[in-house]
């Protein structure tokens, strides 16, 4: 069985790479750091303009009719160039829109085109947001409330996917009520607290889409922290090449070597575990679940590693705000929490795991 990319898969990670390269390379990234500004507006249009938002969404909806495994392409670039645009979560708003019991074919069309954004409000705690029926009559029939954070992109989003438990919701945020940006280590984000209290809400589904909004958020994650460390294993690599230490290239030394080795294996393990976990997502595998949890467990912690690994080759400079290892670190601490930590989801691995033995399927 081949678990390569595709030719057409590989065009388009070319065609994504070069794009990036030229609007989210490193001047680009360090002009927006000294900005203030959420995002970089112009990126965002050139990513929609491409058909990026749509990727994954349905020819007969308006989308580019591809699947997961284009979308984890585009994140893992995404993630290699820490470029600062709320790319997945409007992505993962789309999706679930798209996706709902009585699909939101407006603001599917909106956010598709990138006219507006979206965001998604999840926690591995269920009591974290509450949704109360509301009374009968015209508009959204349920409340939600609650405080969740920090959640991506909500301080530029027009509406919030909300997942409370087994249930999902759609809520629109008017200019009045976005909340404000909040300063973050990671300069190339944009996150807020969302603080809900009683707001008007429509369901989208229960606990299946549910679980396709954490699965897919889990890859996307993923994809995220393997285009991150597998630039920084590029860097590390390049910089034991050019380094010089007792007239040789630290490079020759074996404990660099042992370190861009193990660092390689780290890169390779989420590059596998992250693309068979967006094909499982694409081909409706029963196992989608199970494969999007290894992937955020595996992903998770071999980004520390890498990380880590990265920064010790680099020695001083890679502890300077000019060089951009940084970047990359403090993007990789908020992708291994988002959608469920390793912890979260190898107890959810675990569950799905016992759940087939008593069931009598078995594990595999």
């Amino acid at each position: 069985m081949d678990f390569e990319l595709s030719p057409d898969q590989v065009a388009l990670q070319d065609a994504a790479r070069d794009l990036l390269d030229d609007r989210a390379g490193h001047d680009q990234v360090r002009a927006h750091l000294s900005s203030g500004r959420p995002y970089d507006e112009s990126l965002w249009r050139a990513l929609a303009d491409q058909g990026w938002l749509a990727i994954a969404l349905a020819e007969s909806d308006g989308g580019v009719g591809l699947s997961w495994v284009e979308a984890a392409v585009l994140l893992e670039q995404i993630g290699r160039h820490t470029a600062p645009v709320p790319f997945l979560p409007s992505l993962l708003a789309l999706t679930a829109l798209a996706g709902a019991e009585e699909p939101q074919s407006e603001w599917v069309s909106d956010l598709a085109s990138g006219e507006r954004m979206g965001c998604v409000a999840w926690s591995a705690h269920p009591d974290v947001l509450r949704a109360v029926a509301a009374a009968a009559g015209p508009g959204p029939s349920w409340t939600v409330s609650g405080r969740i954070g920090p959640v991506e992109g909500a301080a530029v989003a027009d509406v919030a996917v909300v997942v409370t438990g087994d249930e999902v919701f759609s809520l629109e945020i008017d200019a009045a009520h976005r909340p404000p940006a909040e300063p973050a280590m990671d300069g190339t984000r944009v996150l807020s607290w969302l603080v809900l209290d009683e707001v008007p809400a429509t369901r989208l589904g229960g606990a299946a889409l549910a679980a396709e909004v954490l699965d897919r958020g889990a890859v996307g994650a993923s994809a995220e922290i393997l285009g991150g460390s597998d630039r920084v294993l590029e860097m590390a690599v390049q910089y034991a090449k050019d380094r010089i230490q007792f007239d040789q290239p630290i490079g020759s030394f074996q404990a660099i070597k042992h370190r861009c080795a193990d660092m390689l294996v780290d890169v390779e393990g989420m590059r596998s575990s992250t693309w068979y976990a967006a094909w499982a997502i694409s081909a409706g595998d029963p196992d989608a679940s199970a494969a999007a949890s290894t992937a955020k467990v595996w992903s998770s912690d071999a980004a520390k590693r890498v990380m880590a690994s990265g920064l010790q080759v680099h020695g001083g400079i890679g502890f300077t705000w000019e060089h951009d290892l940084h970047l990359y670190m403090k993007r990789s601490q908020f992708d291994r929490l988002s959608y469920g930590d390793a912890v979260y989801h190898r107890e959810r691995l675990a569950g799905l795991l016992r759940s087939r033995l008593v069931s009598g399927s078995g594990i595999f």
